[in-house]
């Protein structure tokens, strides 16, 4: 696999690597993220000791530690030592630190450890506390169970907090870097992939053995013996014990309900029943609440409109999820078809998000301050962007026609609707197209500096 968008994250490393005193590193992030890839990545040329917690028991996972410890050390006497505490684990190791030389210790999938023992939190801080913290030694605790990793190292209750001097939260990989992974694509492509593998660099890999999109569509994602087919079960089943409910709520929001009481309405619950599954759901950072970009304390609007984050999670709940029985028969063809036939209206949403986003790289001739989506009762517009008294009002169309005037008078009509900033506000407008601009339209903008045209190649 590439190594590619996580320099940031390797410079605050190693920055903490640097440090005169001990560090303690706290690194998170969705399973397939890179997390292991990163930390690899970090320890070539030090002296360190990676440790992977398995899903054994307590005791399977103290030998184990013991024995790497063994090795690193050339130690087979330790080797031989019966050990049943983490603590004598720890003497051993802090005993055998150098002053005078910088050590890491990497634990991955710490919540395993945790999982073995619901006390390890505790325990880990004990030892840090007592026998590394005034050692030479950088300590990275890294895991993909969100929740319990907040809970366990980040969270005020934690045991761990206050010790961590640094933590990463490992994000997917920016569309910007796409066009490394996949060379020889223009960005029409590129949006295409992006909008099924969703940045997550372990899809991203698979999803480049092949030539075309729809083909590893179909022999990754929707045939019943490849992984990906049963991704999203197995990363909710890790973070929540009954997930049925859950699969409901995410299939209605994926079929295109974002709003809370068409959500409730198409479950047929009410809102105070799922409220509990919503929060756990925007904890995961699976979803995301939106609220128009103009309201001015978005905490507490009541206009909020639910959306799943990640696009693979979203791609599988509206094309895998409902069409299980066609796949469970190898029906491949049937819902392959579906997918086609509707798949530009996909990645429309996936292009309006792109669109937001990029706003913050465009020249525009004002500080934005924020950018997303409007609406009201009446009206919808795709980006909207915000400065003191600056807005810029965004329309965005992934099709195989051009844009022309109609779509910048529509969008100049429900720009009005808009009520932000003064009488004398400065409105600006931006056009975001797949397949280019109108003649009129291109020499109109020549002609007015407040429209702006932006293609798909200036992704």
């Amino acid at each position: 696999m590439e190594f590619i968008n996580r320099e940031k994250e390797l410079e605050l490393l190693e920055s903490e690597y640097s440090r005169e005193t001990s560090s303690f590193v706290v690194l998170f992030g969705r399973r397939r993220i890179g997390k292991t890839t990163l930390i690899n990545r970090f320890l070539k040329g030090k002296k360190s000791l990676y440790f992977f917690a398995d899903t054994q028991n307590e005791a399977g996972q103290i030998k184990r530690f013991q024995d790497q410890l063994s090795d690193l050390f050339e130690d087979d006497l330790f080797r031989e030592v019966k050990i049943d505490s983490w603590d004598l684990i720890f003497k051993y190791l802090s005993q055998k630190l150098n002053d005078n030389e910088r050590f890491v210790l990497a634990i991955d999938e710490f919540q395993s450890l945790v999982k073995s023992n619901k006390n390890f939190s505790s325990i880990f801080q004990r030892i840090f506390d007592t026998q590394l913290k005034n050692k030479n030694i950088m300590i990275i605790l890294c895991g993909s169970l969100i929740s319990m990793m907040y809970s366990e190292t980040l969270a005020y209750s934690s045991p761990l907090y206050g010790r961590r001097t640094a933590q990463i939260k490992l994000q997917e990989i920016d569309f910007s870097h796409y066009h490394k992974f996949y060379k020889g694509m223009d960005n029409e492509e590129l949006i295409q992939y992006y909008s099924v593998t969703g940045g997550i660099p372990k899809y991203i890999e698979l999803f480049k053995k092949r030539k075309r999109l729809f083909e590893s569509i179909k022999t990754e994602i929707l045939d019943k013996n490849k992984f990906l087919y049963y991704e999203p079960r197995f990363l909710l089943h890790e973070e929540i014990s009954d997930v049925s409910t859950y699969f409901s709520i995410l299939s209605v929001i994926a079929a295109g309900n974002y709003k809370l009481n068409n959500i409730t309405s198409r479950l047929g619950v009410q809102a105070s029943s799922i409220t509990a599954f919503l929060k756990k759901l925007l904890d995961l950072d699976i979803l995301e609440k939106q609220v128009p970009v103009t309201e001015s304390n978005p905490l507490k609007s009541k206009k909020g409109l639910y959306f799943i984050k990640d696009n693979f999670i979203r791609f599988w709940f509206k094309y895998v999820f409902p069409y299980q029985s066609y796949l469970e028969m190898d029906d491949i063809t049937s819902v392959e078809e579906k997918i086609q036939n509707d798949f530009d209206h996909f990645v429309a949403n996936v292009f309006e998000t792109l669109s937001r986003r990029i706003m913050y790289k465009l020249k525009f001739p004002f500080m934005m301050k924020k950018c997303g989506r409007w609406w009201d009762k009446d009206n919808e517009i795709d980006v909207v962007g915000i400065g003191d008294d600056e807005i810029v009002f965004g329309e965005c169309k992934w099709s195989q026609k051009h844009i022309g005037m109609n779509i910048l008078t529509d969008l100049q009509m429900k720009s009005r609707s808009v009520k932000w900033g003064s009488t004398n506000r400065k409105e600006y407008f931006s056009l975001f197209s797949k397949s280019g601009f109108s003649d009129e339209l291109i020499q109109y903008s020549k002609e007015n500096g407040n429209i702006f045209l932006i293609d798909v190649g200036q992704f």
